[in-house]
C-alpha cells in the first residue's frame, strides 16, 4: 500500500507511519478558480470542491504512481490521506467512493478524510463572486467537449436542438494533441451557432511528476470539473456524457485488451456508482449519455448537422497516441491510424459514407512489427468473434443490470463496422 498524504500549505503538520508520499495542492498545476467564475450565480457547494479536491488527487496519484512497479505490473494499493470539508458526509459514502474509483481505474483505493476550512484562495474567488458577479449565464445542461468526434456530435446534436442554455467543459494536461483540436471546433461552433465563448469552460489539470501514461482516472477528474461547475447554479441539471455504446462498454476485441487495460470512461456500471455517489453527496446532477445504445458509425450517420460535421472531422481527435508523428519527426501531431479509438473512426466515418480526410501517421500498418501486430490482432479478434457468445462478451469489463438485449446488439453492430473497415486487409493475410 502506498500512502499519499495531500496537503493545500507546505506548511501544514500532517504525516502518518510509515512510508509516504506528500503532496501539495500548491505545487498541482489546476486552474479551476481561475475560469469565468464570475458569470456563474453562486459559489460551489463544499460537497462539489470536496468531489473535485478528491478527483484531482486521485488523478495525481494515477499519474505519480507508476503500473509497472506494482505486483502484477498494473494493480495498484493507493491510500490517500486528504483534507475536506465535509469529512462525516464523506466517511458515510467512502465505500461507494471506492467501489467507484476502483472499477474505473483497476486499482486498490482507501481515503483517510480529515476536516479543513476553506483555503485563502477559495475565499477570495467566493467574496469576488458575491461582490462582483456578472450572473450572465442560465442554464439546464453541461456537456462533455473533448475535442473527439463524439462529443462534437454531441454539440452538434444538442445546439441543432437549440439547447443552447448549454455550457461545454473541456480538459487539458498539456502537450500536444488535445487542446488545438478543443479550440478549432469551439471557434467552428460559435460561428455555425452563434453561440458566445462564455458557453465553453476549458480546465487545466496536471501534477507535477505525473509519467504513468494509462491515466485511468481521468475521466473522474474531468466530470467532477463539470459538476463543480453545476453546482453554482442550485438546481438540478443534466450533465451530457456524449460517447458511443460500443466504446462505452469497453468489450476487449482481443485477450490482450481485458478489463482497464482499456478505458472503463462510460462504462454503464460506472455511470451507475458515479450517479449513486452523486446523489448520495446531495449534488443534483444527472449524468447522461445520449449515445449508449448508438455505434460510432450511427452517431456519425445520424448526426442532426451532417455537413458541417462532415466539414470539421478533420478537427476532431479521436486517436490515443496523437503524438506518435511528432516522435518520429513530423511537425504536427496526428491521428496514429492504428490504435483501436483510431480504427473504430475510420470504421465510423466509413459506414456514414463520409469522405475521411483525416490525416493518419499509418493507415496501412505499414510502419513495423507494432502495427503489423496490431493489425494481426484486430483480424484475430474479428474472427473469433461469435455472435452467439456476445450476449456474455458483454459482461466481460463489468456487471450489465439491464438492457442486455440492447447492448448485445451494440456490440454485434460495432463489430460490423470494423469488420467492414478491415475486410480488405483480412483478404490480404
Amino acid at each position: 500500500m502506498i500512502n499519499i498524504v495531500y496537503k493545500f500549505s507546505n506548511s501544514e503538520e500532517y504525516s502518518v507511519e510509515g512510508n509516504s508520499i506528500t503532496c501539495s495542492f500548491e505545487d498541482y498545476r489546476y486552474t479551476f478558480w481561475k475560469s469565468k467564475l464570475e458569470l456563474l450565480p453562486e459559489f460551489p457547494s463544499n460537497e462539489a470542491i470536496d468531489l473535485l479536491v478528491i478527483s484531482l488527487a486521485v488523478y495525481g496519484a494515477d499519474r505519480i504512481i507508476k503500473r509497472k512497479d506494482s505486483f502484477n505490473a498494473w494493480k495498484r494499493s493507493i491510500h490517500l490521506h486528504l483534507p475536506v470539508l465535509n469529512s462525516d458526509l464523506l466517511e458515510e459514502n467512502v465505500e461507494l467512493l471506492k467501489r467507484t474509483i476502483n472499477f474505473l481505474t483497476g486499482d486498490s483505493w482507501e481515503f483517510t478524510f480529515r476536516d479543513r476550512e476553506l483555503t485563502l484562495e477559495e475565499r477570495k474567488i467566493r467574496d469576488q463572486m458575491r461582490q462582483t458577479r456578472i450572473d450572465k449565464l442560465d442554464i439546464n445542461k453541461l456537456c462533455m467537449f473533448s475535442g473527439g468526434l463524439d462529443s462534437f456530435i454531441g454539440a452538434i446534436d444538442l445546439l441543432e436542438d437549440e439547447s443552447k442554455d448549454t455550457i461545454f467543459v473541456s480538459h487539458y494536461g498539456g502537450g500536444k494533441g488535445t487542446i488545438e483540436y478543443q479550440e478549432a471546433l469551439r471557434e467552428e461552433l460559435i460561428k455555425e451557432y452563434s453561440l458566445s465563448k462564455d458557453n465553453f469552460y476549458s480546465f487545466f489539470a496536471a501534477p507535477n511528476g505525473g509519467k504513468e501514461e494509462t491515466m485511468r482516472s481521468r475521466s473522474f477528474m474531468f466530470f467532477s470539473h463539470a459538476i463543480a461547475l453545476a453546482a453554482c447554479f442550485k438546481k438540478r441539471l443534466e450533465l451530457i456524457i456524449p460517447e458511443n455504446g460500443y466504446i462505452s462498454l469497453n468489450i476487449p476485441l482481443t485477450y490482450s485488451r481485458t478489463g482497464t487495460s482499456s478505458t472503463r470512461t462510460t462504462h454503464p456500471h460506472y455511470m451507475e456508482l458515479f450517479q449513486d455517489l452523486l446523489n448520495n453527496l446531495g449534488l443534483e446532477i444527472t449524468l447522461y449519455n445520449p449515445y449508449q445504445f448508438k455505434t460510432k458509425g450511427e452517431m456519425v450517420t445520424e448526426c442532426k448537422n451532417k455537413d458541417f460535421l462532415a466539414g470539421n472531422i478533420i478537427n476532431t481527435m479521436s486517436c490515443s497516441h496523437p503524438d506518435v508523428g511528432r516522435m518520429r519527426g513530423k511537425s504536427e501531431t496526428q491521428h496514429c491510424g492504428r490504435c483501436l479509438p483510431c480504427i473504430i473512426r475510420r470504421a465510423a466515418i466509413n459506414s456514414a459514407g463520409i469522405d475521411d480526410r483525416t490525416s493518419y501517421y499509418d493507415e496501412d500498418f505499414s510502419s513495423g512489427k507494432t502495427a503489423r501486430k496490431n493489425l494481426n490482432s484486430y483480424l484475430l479478434g474479428l474472427e473469433k468473434f461469435d455472435s452467439e457468445r456476445a450476449y456474455l462478451d458483454i459482461q466481460m469489463s463489468g456487471p450489465l443490470n439491464s438492457n442486455l438485449e440492447q447492448y448485445e446488439s451494440i456490440f454485434k453492430r460495432g463489430i460490423a463496422e470494423l469488420k467492414e473497415v478491415l475486410k480488405d486487409y483480412h483478404e490480404n493475410t
